[in-house]
């Protein structure tokens, strides 16, 4: 396995000064050297700042994008990989949503800068109109970026509070400093379960691999509060995978006796490992679950193209597990009011469930149901693009704009 992220919260300002940032770049070098020292390689290390209208509130929403432009300068020039200027908060009747309406101009005027909306919230409610709101931003990236490429840094959230390490979810709950760390570690899973005889060796190996792995991070961390004085938030040990299949959580799903990710069965192996991550000892952070991202799984990829699965089937397997709705192709085509619907359900999941969920959709303009997308991203597997189920539920949305669940 690998750290995806060692992932840095800190308060920002507007306009942004930058003085605090060579400390940045030493704690980011510091960071990377002593976790490769321990046996880990970093992949990326990232800054995530409060919530950016709180940061704009009086400058307000056009200041959006010169906000995240000048903080991914700041970043890069001190070594940092990403940034997140983090959520919109819609969870009030009252929420200001025309910041929503900004995001498209902050992911079009950058290269590597993340952003969400929060439309959901246990013991609030669900925000349809920022539900609608950020669906229109979805389409409006697709048709504005590349491929679409440009909805990889905008997430959906629901019920996702601060302190997360893995991005588009990451946002800073304010003051002191603090980092967590995000794994890549599905391969922990492929391991753990192509030598075991059992289902209760197989969780007991699991168990142990992340046990085992999270006392090293905890070790390395500790070591860093002790010479930045920045708080650790945890570690969010998310069996994340990589475009391999040696690294495929949907392969550990099948080697653990599934025949194919997808058919009947998937949610037991989905709630196993999800039961592992739970028990396992460590400082748990974000979601501690399974990711299923469509685009970043090899078997996922393989498998959408041999039809075993569909948004319903990710969906269920949400409800045992997390994260949501990830880097899912859907057709060029798909209407706002069907984008819209299916993060209602999302939204609707994530409350009844009590869990934190995101959507990451991908319209892929000029692409049809069941074609191939075509990117060339080191981190993507390519994936026949999934269907989705006609116009949405525009009766639902003009019916309310906010709902109590």
């Amino acid at each position: 396995m690998r750290i995806r992220s060692v992932t840095l919260g800190v308060d920002a300002s507007y306009p942004w000064n930058p003085d605090r940032f060579p400390v940045f770049g030493a704690f980011q070098q510091q960071a990377r050297a002593r976790f490769v020292e321990a046996g880990l390689d970093v992949q990326t290390v990232r800054l995530a700042t409060q919530p950016f209208p709180e940061v704009l509130r009086e400058a307000g929403p056009t200041a959006a994008a010169p906000l995240a432009q000048s903080l991914e300068e700041a970043c890069a020039t001190h070594g940092i990989d990403y940034c997140s200027i983090g959520p919109v908060i819609a969870t009030a009747p009252d929420s200001d949503l025309s910041f929503i309406d900004s995001i498209p101009d902050v992911i079009r005027s950058t290269e590597a800068t993340f952003a969400s909306v929060l439309v959901a919230e246990q013991g609030a409610g669900i925000s349809l109109a920022a539900i609608e709101r950020a669906a229109e931003a979805v389409a409006e990236i697709a048709e504005s970026t590349s491929k679409g490429f440009g909805n990889l840094r905008l997430a959906v959230l629901a019920n996702c509070g601060p302190g997360s390490p893995f991005f588009p979810v990451s946002y800073h709950g304010g003051g002191r400093p603090q980092f967590s760390i995000a794994t890549e570690a599905a391969d922990l899973a492929v391991e753990a379960f192509a030598a075991a005889a059992s289902l209760t060796e197989a969780d007991a190996t699991l168990r142990a691999a992340i046990e085992k792995e999270a006392r090293t991070i905890e070790e390395v961390s500790g070591s860093l509060v002790a010479d930045f004085g920045y708080a650790f938030g945890g570690i969010d040990f998310s069996l994340a995978p990589f475009p391999e299949t040696g690294r495929s959580l949907g392969h550990a799903i099948e080697r653990l006796g599934i025949h194919a990710f997808g058919a009947s069965g998937t949610l037991f192996a989905v709630a196993f490992i999800k039961r592992a991550i739970e028990a396992a000892a460590f400082d748990h952070c974000g979601f501690s679950g399974i990711m299923l991202p469509v685009l970043e799984d090899q078997t996922l990829a393989e498998r959408s193209v041999d039809r075993t699965f569909d948004l319903d089937s990710l969906l269920l397997y949400s409800t045992v597990c997390g994260t949501g709705l990830d880097t899912i192709p859907l057709p060029g085509d798909v209407s706002v009011a069907e984008v819209a619907a299916i993060l209602l359900d999302v939204a609707t999941l994530s409350l009844v469930a009590d869990k934190p969920l995101t959507a990451r959709l991908m319209p892929i303009p000029g692409k049809k149901a069941g074609e191939m997308t075509d990117f060339d991203f080191a981190y993507f597997a390519n994936a026949r693009i999934l269907e989705t189920r006609g116009p949405g539920a525009p009766g639902i949305f003009d019916r309310a704009g906010f709902w109590q669940l």
